[in-house]
C-alpha cells in the first residue's frame, strides 16, 4: 500500500502531533522503521508512490529520489541539506525545502554549553571525580574575550546576542556580511584569516558546501591562538579532522568543541574521543523539544500546503526547480 508521506525523521512518532496534523489534512503517512539501520532496497521500496518526504539526517541520493517516483517535496527537518541530492531533486521538478530558523535558540545555546565546557574544563572535571580524584583545573572566563564567527546567518545571529549577554566583544566573517545587524549590536566585520588570528574562540555557522569542505585546515588551525578553541555545531565536513586533532595534541590551538562530524555516528575508535582537549556531543545542538516540535510543525504544514494544493513549498533550498515540469 502506497502512503502520501514518508516520515524517516527519527524523533517524529506515528500519532505524534505531526502525524495527527497530516491525517487530518486528508494525507495518509508512514514512518520508517529504524531509518539507519533499514537496508536501502527495502528503503527504497518504501519509496514508491510517496508524494512527500520528511526527511532526517540518513541521506536521500538520487536512487533514493528516482525510487520514489510520484514525489512532489522533501522536507529536512533542520537547516542542514548536505544529506539530500538536490541536484537529482531539481532534475525531477521537485522542491527540497528546510526547516529555516526553528532550532536558531536551540543551535545557538548548545555553542555556549560547548563553549563553557570547554572553557571550563568540566568534562574533565567530571573525568576527575568519576576516577576518585580531586582536582581543580584552571579554566577561563568568556567575558572580555573575543567570539569569532564565521556565518552570520540566522544562526550565528542568535549566537551574537547571546555573545553579548557574556560580555564578549564579537567579530564576523560572512560571504553575505548583514552590515545593518552588525552595527546594531557592535559586530566588526573580519575577514576569514583576520578573525581566525585574531578570536580567542571562533564558532562555525556555515554551509557545507564544495566552497567550505575542509575550509578549517591545518594552514587555518596554525592562524588561530595557541589557547583558542573551535567549536563546530555546523557540519563535520567544515573541519579537516586529521589536522584538528594534531593541532590540539600538539599545542597549536588550546581545545575544540565538536558536535557534527564528518562521519556520523562518530566511530568509536575516533582520535576526537581520545584526544585531550576535545569535547565531543552528539549532534544534539538542534535536539531540544522546542525546537523538534517547531520543525516537525513546520514540515507538516509545507507538505500540506503543495499536497493539497493550497500553499506554495516554503524554505525551498533549489530555488530552480519550479522552471522544471514533474
Amino acid at each position: 500500500m502506497t502512503v502520501d508521506v514518508l516520515v524517516t525523521t527519527a524523533y517524529l512518532h506515528p500519532g505524534d502531533e505531526v502525524d495527527r496534523q497530516l491525517q487530518a489534512a486528508g494525507l495518509s503517512t508512514r514512518h520508517e522503521p529504524e531509518p539507519d539501520l533499514l537496508p536501502d532496497d527495502e528503503r527504497r521500496s518504501l519509496l514508491t508512490g510517496v508524494r512527500a518526504i520528511i526527511a532526517g539526517t540518513r541521506p536521500l541520493d538520487a536512487a533514493d529520489i528516482a525510487a520514489a517516483d510520484r514525489l512532489e517535496i522533501i522536507v529536512r527537518t533542520g537547516v542542514g541539506y548536505d544529506s539530500v541530492d538536490v541536484e537529482a531533486a531539481t532534475g525531477r521538478g521537485i522542491p527540497v525545502c528546510i526547516t529555516a530558523g526553528a532550532n536558531r535558540q536551540a543551535v545557538a545555546e548548545h555553542v555556549f554549553a560547548l563553549m563553557l565546557a570547554a572553557a571550563r574544563r568540566v568534562p574533565e572535571s567530571v573525568r576527575n571525580l568519576d576516577s576518585g580524584a580531586w582536582q581543580q583545573p584552571t579554566g577561563r572566563e568568556l567575558r572580555g574575550t573575543t567570539l569569532g564567527i564565521l556565518g552570520l546567518g540566522s544562526i550565528g545571529k542568535a549566537v551574537a546576542l547571546i555573545a553579548a549577554g557574556f560580555g564578549m566583544r564579537v567579530i564576523a566573517y560572512d560571504p553575505y556580511f548583514d552590515e545593518g545587524f552588525a552595527v546594531a549590536n557592535g559586530i566588526r566585520r573580519a575577514d576569514l584569516d583576520g578573525l581566525l588570528a585574531e578570536a580567542d574562540f571562533v564558532t562555525l555557522h556555515l554551509f557545507l558546501d564544495d566552497s567550505t569542505r575542509n575550509l578549517i585546515d591545518a594552514r587555518r588551525l596554525a592562524m588561530m591562538k595557541s589557547d583558542a578553541i573551535l567549536i563546530n555545531t555546523a557540519r563535520g565536513g567544515i573541519v579537516d579532522e586529521d589536522a584538528l586533532v594534531d593541532a590540539v595534541r600538539d599545542g597549536v590551538i588550546g581545545g575544540a568543541a565538536l558536535d557534527v562530524f564528518a562521519v556520523e555516528p562518530l566511530p568509536q575508535d575516533s582520535p576526537l574521543l581520545r584526544t585531550p582537549g576535545i569535547v565531543a556531543t552528539t549532534h544534539v545542538a538542534g535536539a531540544t523539544r522546542e525546537a523538534r516540535e517547531e520543525s516537525g510543525r513546520m514540515a507538516a504544514a509545507n507538505v500540506i500546503g503543495v499536497l493539497t494544493r493550497t500553499d506554495a513549498a516554503q524554505h525551498v533550498v533549489n530555488p530552480g526547480y519550479s522552471a522544471v515540469p514533474v
